[in-house]
């Protein structure tokens, strides 16, 4: 089959095509023949050498597809050859067929494309662990997204309007802000002219949770603007994760600093995240209450184009590779 290999850490160039082995299913697992393949910061961590794949996972980047089951492996209960499904993978997604763990897969949700649903396992998964099981979020209370119009952010946004929550966002232009007001953001802040703890005070704000992929100085002033009993929630440190903070605040407001990384986790783990966003969110999608945002689609064979502009940020929503 064809793959995207990485020759060696570096720029997007060392992302080439590649003629690869067969990945074969084993106990519990279906073989999927790709038709569209989500692109990740993840991705390009792993790309630049930073952020290797968990032992036993291909070394092909990608933790995202959607397509069709093409093979079984034994004890696979749910899928039969010729379901469409899109799933969460370890890795190995930028790949003409793919092996996924039956547990892991979702059916493609109903009027969706290929493309549509590939957008939507490594966001959606990461944005409903992390935000509804860690941060614990609640109908009427306030939701701050960091890096609203990234793939993460977007989808976010709808989620967290879908369970009734009010949604503000930073974002890095003004452009990008009205993107976020479209899909449902109550307040959008462009960070590169405001100062969004100020702007929340000037507002009377605070939010009750917040969502971080930034890191760096925004550590302390998340610490800043949020409410009594906030949770904040990190899931990536784009400005560093090494920061000097005053955590005072965390006892004065009685708040909960939480995180958490998707790729090692367990099978099983990734399972029960699965079965609740097929409870809970899959009628919002088939009901066209969210949806993803697909920016554009780049073929396989452009693996690098697509790493180029997910790091030039000029992006809103998400990447997406065709197969």
């Amino acid at each position: 089959m064809k793959a995207i290999e990485i020759e060696a850490p570096g720029g997007p160039e060392v992302l080439q095509i590649a003629e690869l082995p067969l990945p074969r299913p084993g106990k519990g697992q279906v073989q999927v023949k790709v038709h569209a393949a989500g692109v990740n910061r993840p991705d390009i961590l792993q790309r630049q050498g930073g952020y290797p794949p968990p032992p036993g996972t291909p070394l092909t980047p990608g933790l995202e597809i959607a397509g069709k089951v093409v093979a079984l492996g034994e004890n696979v209960a749910r899928y039969r050859i010729g379901d469409d499904v899109c799933a969460l993978v370890p890795g190995g997604g930028y790949a003409e067929y793919c092996v996924v763990a039956e547990d892991n897969a979702l059916p493609v949700p109903k009027g969706f494309s290929m493309i549509e649903a590939a957008a939507i396992p490594e966001t959606y998964f990461t944005v409903w662990t992390n935000v509804f099981d860690r941060a614990r979020l609640q109908p009427g209370e306030t939701i701050l997204i960091h890096g609203g119009s990234s793939g993460i952010g977007t989808t976010a946004i709808q989620l967290a309007k879908a369970f009734g929550a009010t949604v503000v966002v930073t974002a890095g232009s003004d452009e990008k802000c009205a993107e976020c007001l479209g899909l449902g953001a109550d307040v959008a802040i462009n960070y590169r002219t405001l100062d969004f703890v100020e702007d929340l005070k000037a507002r009377s704000i605070a939010p009750d949770v917040i969502l971080d992929m930034v890191g760096g100085d925004y550590v302390a002033r998340n610490l800043r603007c949020i409410a009594l009993n906030g949770r904040i929630v990190n899931i990536a440190f784009q400005k560093g994760s090494k920061v000097e903070v005053d955590l005072l605040p965390v006892m004065l407001k009685r708040l909960t600093l939480t995180g958490s990384t998707l790729r090692p986790r367990s099978v099983t783990e990734k399972a029960e995240i699965a079965r609740s966003l097929e409870a809970k969110v899959w009628p919002l999608l088939a009901a066209g209450r969210c949806k993803p945002v697909i920016f554009k689609t780049f073929p396989l064979a452009d693996a690098a184009g697509a790493h180029r502009l997910m790091e030039s940020s000029q992006h809103v929503g998400k990447i997406i590779l065709t197969v």
